[in-house]
């Protein structure tokens, strides 16, 4: 879990330097690089989705992976422990301030989440020891971690509990799952979680729609799940 801890020091440092020197930032001026990093979250999913070899897949696995999302109450889930790490750590004194909190916290933790490098980087290292893809993937997640901790506040800076859970409980299952995942598997895993990030820009950071981002998270699962079904039957 080498690459699990390097990951979450970069989170933290990238937090702390985003909420030192975000204060002294004018609205304007972190309401424009909120947009900013929306629209480069929107491309970079749509680059992810583009790479589906059966987008029936990726449709399935999200339809799906939404209805069970909504059963299992992900999002509250979600929302939940955001608003009781706010309450135990944060000093939002307002409603506001609070909302801010869980949003930051919701959306890093999606976002440092989701994404190829995250398993195959999470497995390699578990596997292996070789953290290589992981330090790269700390490298990005503590640039966007300044950015985002700049406008968002400190709940970016509690994504690294949801970090630590998910990457590290990949490193520790890697030798079942490197057996189980194939490349197709991958692919469509991928496509599903690019379609998951341009559902985030939408609704946390271009604020266009309210989107229930966390509900699909199950689809990440069921869309490998369909491809392996299918694999059955050439």
């Amino acid at each position: 879990m080498t690459g699990t801890i390097i990951n979450i020091v970069t989170i933290l440092v990238g937090s702390a330097l985003g909420m030192l020197f975000g204060s002294r930032l004018p609205d304007r001026l972190k309401n424009t690089v909120t947009a900013g990093l929306g629209l480069f979250t929107l491309v970079i999913g749509i680059a992810m989705f583009l790479e589906s070899e059966e987008a029936l897949i990726v449709l399935g696995g999200l339809l799906i992976g939404a209805a069970l999302g909504e059963w299992w109450k992900i999002e509250e889930g979600l929302e939940s422990l955001g608003t009781r790490l706010e309450a135990r750590f944060g000093r939002g004194n307002n409603a506001e301030e609070s909302d801010r909190f869980v949003r930051g916290f919701l959306t890093a933790s999606l976002l440092f989440c989701i994404g190829p490098m995250t398993i195959l980087g999470s497995i390699q290292d578990g596997l292996s020891g070789n953290y290589e893809l992981l330090a790269v993937k700390s490298v990005l997640d503590g640039f966007a971690s300044l950015a985002f901790a700049s406008t968002l506040g400190v709940g970016v800076a509690f994504s690294v509990v949801v970090v630590l859970v998910f990457q590290g409980g990949i490193s520790l299952l890697s030798v079942q799952l490197s057996s189980f995942i194939t490349d197709p598997m991958m692919i469509e895993m991928t496509a599903v979680g690019g379609v998951i990030l341009v559902g985030l820009a939408l609704s946390s950071l271009l604020e266009i729609k309210k989107i229930r981002v966390g509900s699909f998270l199950p689809a990440l699962v069921v869309a490998p799940f369909i491809v392996w079904v299918l694999s059955l039957f050439p």
